[in-house]
């Protein structure tokens, strides 16, 4: 027997407990169940070449837009993220431990006041990135004098959060975004508009709606009712309207000292409705007194005009005032994408424009305004609406039977010409019996068996089978031309 004598935690000793645990030796080398964290997921095939599917959609449009390719690093120096999010998404921050003997360079004072806020930075400088906006303005910082300005950028990375997990939404996901810096021009909003319509439409859904409004408008709608000094947390508390309903955001504006009377004031929001101009009417008499609100109804009187101008494929635009979005770094027009009606999902898609991004690390004036489309989440409303494409599931083109060594080698010739016509295609690695190979053919999904017995071989030819109408057919092996061109259309 052994018992758990000392415990250890960075270099210092916790005293011998009082009735210490004894453990049967076999219990120290027992394997343990693996698993992986909360939030996360394994993907299989045919998951990875449908997120491939959406991600290359994504992609392709990003480009037809003008948007280049960017990639930053998973984590960042803390100081680069922690502060950019508001104090609620400091909170879902995934700080990296520093390395070694981290515990130990921390004084007793500290270390014993058990206060994670000072304890923190004593222990870790690095953190996961929480997404890909403030690493982008990091990066156009860093690479100013390399960059020709306005610049459009597209990155498709991971990124961390330390949420609650739940359906659609996870501590490990992938964010796809296009930003443009360097200009404060509306056409960009309009044009993103349009890239969500674009995107959406290809892949196939149609129906969503993009939501719009305008951070200025809150931030007029904060001076009229007279709480200016507490903008942050009127915006957080409206943001979370959809999921808590209007009496919860409410109550919670009250619990961050918000008064009733100003709240009152702004009840009016909450029961706007009508065609955007008929909104952006009601919002000119309401904010009628703020200059900075009513440059907010002015820009998306431009922005909106000219989509209608413009028109969709397939999306909807639709005003929302109550469009809060929590980030603090959004300064102007802000953006959410909500999935077909009849799909219970969250925004698939979010974005705005931030006027001084990069001005938190030292370089002044730089406006900018992105997007970014949710991976997952689009994922799942794909899948709901069955409109994931059937060949996604198709991983080989032609699986060849292995009857044997010369067979094999004459069908491993074969599969070498489809391949280098581009047509994915393996051979069975062992001779199994035929009933097995089948089998597999049938789980992999495989169009195509090709059978090369000791008859087909002493002829020079080879058997295709196609593996939904059951129709066979022979082809020579030395002009496999006929076939390869049966696969490719």
């Amino acid at each position: 027997m052994a018992y758990l004598e000392n415990l250890a935690l960075g270099g210092r000793v916790l005293p011998k407990p009082a009735n210490p645990v004894y453990l049967h030796e076999n219990f120290l080398h027992m394997p343990q169940k693996p698993s992986i964290p909360k939030g996360t997921r394994d993907f299989s095939p045919t998951e990875v070449a449908k997120r491939d599917y959406i991600i290359q959609t994504i992609k392709k449009h990003f480009e037809v837009y003008g948007f280049q390719p960017i990639e930053t690093p998973s984590f960042e120096n803390s100081e680069t993220l922690l502060g950019k999010y508001g104090e609620e998404g400091d909170r879902l921050i995934f700080k990296i431990l520093n390395s070694g003997d981290f515990i130990s360079k921390v004084d007793d004072v500290t270390y014993s006041s058990k206060n994670s806020a000072s304890l923190s930075p004593k222990i870790t400088e690095k953190a996961l990135r929480y997404d890909l906006t403030v690493p982008f303005a990091r990066y156009v910082v860093m690479h100013q004098n390399e960059l020709d300005f306005p610049f459009k950028r597209y990155q498709i990375q991971p990124v961390w959060r330390a949420d609650r997990p739940q359906k659609g939404r996870f501590r490990e996901f992938y964010q796809c975004d296009a930003d443009v810096v360097g200009t404060n021009s509306l056409l960009q909003e309009v044009e993103l508009v349009q890239l969500y319509d674009a995107v959406f439409t290809d892949l196939g859904l149609n129906g969503v709606t993009i939501k719009i409004n305008n951070r200025k408008i809150l931030s007029g709608i904060t001076e009229v009712i007279g709480i200016r000094h507490l903008l942050v947390d009127f915006t957080v508390a409206l943001d979370k309207l959809d999921k808590i309903g209007e009496e919860g955001v409410k109550k919670e504006m009250l619990a961050k000292g918000i008064s009733e009377q100003a709240i009152e004031k702004a009840s009016p929001l909450f029961a706007m409705s009508g065609t955007p101009s008929e909104q952006l009417g009601q919002l000119k008499n309401l904010l009628s007194d703020s200059e900075l609100g009513m440059t907010g109804v002015s820009e998306l009187e431009e922005i909106i005009t000219n989509i209608e101008t413009l028109e969709l494929q397939s999306a909807q635009l639709q005003l929302d005032v109550t469009l809060a979005r929590g980030l603090n770094y959004y300064t102007g027009a802000i953006f959410e994408v909500s999935a077909p009606e009849g799909v219970r999902m969250g925004s698939i898609g979010g974005g705005g424009r931030y006027d001084d991004l990069t001005g938190i690390f030292g370089l002044k004036d730089i406006s900018g305004v992105g997007i970014s489309f949710g991976l997952d989440r689009i994922y799942l409303v794909l899948e709901e609406l069955n409109l994931f494409p059937e060949t996604l599931s198709k991983s080989i083109d032609v699986l060849c039977v292995n009857f044997g060594t010369s067979e094999a080698l004459a069908a491993m010739q074969l599969v070498s010409k489809l391949r280098a016509n581009g047509i994915k295609a393996e051979v069975y690695p062992t001779n199994s019996k035929m009933q097995k190979q089948m089998k597999y053919a049938n789980n992999r999904q495989v169009p195509y068996v090709v059978l090369i017995g000791e008859q087909e071989l002493s002829k020079g030819e080879f058997v295709v089978k196609n593996m939904d109408t059951g129709e066979q057919k022979s082809y020579r092996l030395e002009a496999p031309e006929d076939f390869m061109a049966l696969i490719q259309g």
